[in-house]
């Protein structure tokens, strides 16, 4: 895409969702961290029902270490990979109440010293949290840029630092956001719906899906 055509392209995204923000559900930053790192090979729906209740209770990092690792499992037992993020939401609580007096920092390097958190979850929460532009990729914004052509690259980071360069200040906050969203519900994995696209004319994918399935052999 040339730098026109993605300015345009956030232009259209932003015209139909002016304040995107994540989907994950979450009271305080630690929750926030809490809730993305549940959300590893998971979605927000399911990360959500399992923390409803876990949040009701839990507010802190301590409040986290009072109710246990096994009274967590019990909690988040729905999701998968529940025994490891188990440990590690623990670990990562034990840290912050050792190290940063109960607070989640606010920079990228401690960040990802907590168990647990790695690049994109820091991305997010200090891009949700902290209110900097970051942008945190994850499989829908790694499809999304390779496929639209908006930020090409083999492995997250290089798409990580592509969207850095290329993303124009306006857009710059909510630009993980429209691209998440915008891979989860229209330009989908399996069958991207590009007939429903608003930036399809911006896209270089060749192998379009420009009708539903079964609409051109219904037409007889």
């Amino acid at each position: 895409m040339t730098r026109d055509e993605i300015f345009e392209f956030f232009r259209r995204l932003a015209e139909l969702n002016p304040a995107p923000e994540t989907e994950l559900l979450f009271g305080n930053a630690y929750q926030l961290v809490v809730a993305v790192a549940l959300s590893a090979q998971a979605t927000d729906v399911g990360v959500n029902k399992a923390t409803r209740a876990l949040f009701r209770k839990v507010q802190t990092p301590q409040q986290m270490l009072d109710l246990g690792e096994e009274g967590l499992r019990e909690h988040i037992k729905t999701i998968g990979l529940f025994n490891t993020k188990a440990k590690n939401v623990i670990a990562l609580s034990q840290l912050l109440v050792d190290e940063f007096g109960g607070e989640v920092p606010s920079t990228r390097e401690e960040l990802v010293r907590l168990p647990g958190v790695g690049r994109k979850t820091a991305n997010v929460v200090l891009n949700c949290w902290f209110g900097q532009e970051t942008f945190a990729v994850d499989t829908h914004i790694f499809r999304v840029g390779n496929r639209t052509g908006l930020a090409k690259g083999k492995t997250p980071d290089q798409v990580e630092a592509k969207l850095e360069k290329r993303v124009p200040a306006p857009f710059r906050m909510g630009a993980h956001h429209w691209l998440i969203l915008h891979g989860r519900y229209v330009c989908k994995a399996r069958t991207p719906e590009c007939w429903r696209c608003p930036v399809v004319d911006l896209c270089s994918f060749k192998a379009k899906v420009l009708e539903p399935k079964g609409t051109s052999s219904s037409r007889t």
